[in-house]
């Protein structure tokens, strides 16, 4: 489709969107994002779509929008990209779509919406945008709408600033949410999992790469650019080798040979030979967050890592202790059943969080592990609690939980 004297097509104004925001200081580290996957106009998208690589335009939807209102789209649909969040907070989907889908963009658009006062880009008729959710992630929001949702009666209004949207979110309402406002696009969740491992780690690999290189033409041009760019470029201590660091510091036992107690094998061929003595680890006990932010995915595959570090310290037993507001489950492994701790447990729970309830049941059972390892979001209710023995924290998707005791490791759902 051609221009006809000053009016642009909408191909042209969609790409004119994002060469203006490409051009504006506060949004050059923002290029390689903006150049990564395709960018499509089509008339069988209602709105906007993005699978978290590649964005779709309906034509309809951006003429109905202004040059202004265009640019805040082309930046939420971004800013999905930039931060996985179909990738991050695919657990959350799966527990409640159209909640996840109103949790990612609430947090996306109190960012640009506060990075915008000047009118740059200004959100269209229908976009969530909430004050009270400035600073929050995904899984901060989720809790809330969710808790908001589960206290609200049976038929009531949903509240939210915005009023309804222009469509409905992939996945559609689940029942008794469709009074949900779902905001002003689509996001294919779907699409993203369809992804095959390769296109996946390869679209991991583009987005570092688009933020390192955003970050450089920032630095050159002497720009500020976004300061999350910043944070995503901060090095990464791999959590594997402090959890490995961590459980061998407080959990390994010595071997030693000794005469006192004669080693059984040799014993009855009158052969008596000194038996090995380990001072072996007693107990370690992990205990997780069962909180809709934590999924059984993280779980599993922590629970794996710890399996291959128990490989070298050889507990006696692992306790493995499920919790939200209290101790929903308690699994003991031993000897070679702690082989199968990530495929044998069944996550139970799923309230609130408030981890006081795990070292009083501690107490209250006499289980006195030589080290706990807590996995958690990190958003707890009443503090990080009282704990007997070394803690080590893993806090997922929460980079600013920083607890009042032990050792925290910081990581992303995508890390894991």
């Amino acid at each position: 489709m051609l221009a006809i004297g000053n009016t642009l097509t909408v191909e042209q104004r969609l790409q004119k969107a994002v060469v203006d925001i490409m051009g504006n200081d506060k949004y050059i580290a923002l290029a390689g994002i903006l150049m990564l996957g395709e960018r499509t106009v089509n008339v069988l998208t209602p709105t906007a779509c993005t699978n978290g690589r590649d964005e779709w335009y309906g034509r309809a939807f951006v003429e109905s929008l202004t040059d202004a209102e265009l640019r805040f789209v082309v930046l939420h649909e971004n800013y999905h990209k930039l931060y996985r969040h179909l990738k991050t907070w695919e657990h959350l989907w799966k527990v409640c779509p159209p909640t996840t889908n109103q949790a990612t963009d609430y947090t996306i658009n109190i960012k640009i919406a506060d990075d915008n006062t000047d009118g740059f880009a200004v959100m269209p008729e229908g976009g969530l945008c909430d004050p009270r959710f400035r600073g929050m992630d995904t899984a901060q929001v989720f809790d809330i709408l969710k808790q908001e949702q589960e206290d609200e009666p049976e038929g009531g209004e949903g509240e939210g600033e915005s009023g309804e949207g222009q469509s409905g979110g992939e996945g559609g309402n689940a029942p008794g949410d469709n009074t949900l406002p779902q905001g002003f696009d689509d996001h294919d969740w779907e699409g993203a999992q369809e992804l095959s491992e390769e296109a996946q780690r390869e679209l991991e690999r583009d987005i570092d790469e688009a933020i390192r290189q955003g970050a450089l033409v920032a630095g050159k041009l002497g720009t500020g650019g976004d300061r999350d760019l910043q944070d995503l470029l901060k090095p990464q201590i791999d959590w594997r080798e402090v959890l490995r660091e961590f459980v061998s510091a407080h959990c390994a036992g010595s071997d030693f040979s000794t005469w006192r107690r004669p080693n059984r094998r040799f014993v009855g061929a009158g052969y008596y030979m000194p038996s090995g003595v380990s001072e072996r680890v007693q107990e370690l006990a992990i205990c997780g967050d069962m909180s809709a932010s934590v999924g059984d995915r993280e779980v599993s595959v922590i629970l794996t890592e710890v399996k291959s570090v128990c490989d070298t310290v050889h507990p006696e037993a692992v306790r493995l202790l499920y919790w939200d507001t209290k101790v929903c489950a308690d699994e003991k492994y031993e000897g070679p059943e702690i082989d199968n701790i990530a495929t044998s447990t069944r996550p139970t729970g799923g309230g609130g969080t408030d981890v006081n309830c795990v070292p009083a049941y501690m107490t209250e059972h006499n289980i006195s592990p030589q080290a706990a390892i807590i996995i958690t979001d990190g958003y707890l209710y009443n503090g990080w609690g009282q704990w007997n023995c070394p803690v080590l924290w893993v806090i997922i998707n929460n980079k600013d939980a920083k607890p009042d005791c032990g050792v925290a490791i910081h990581v992303t759902s995508r890390e894991l």
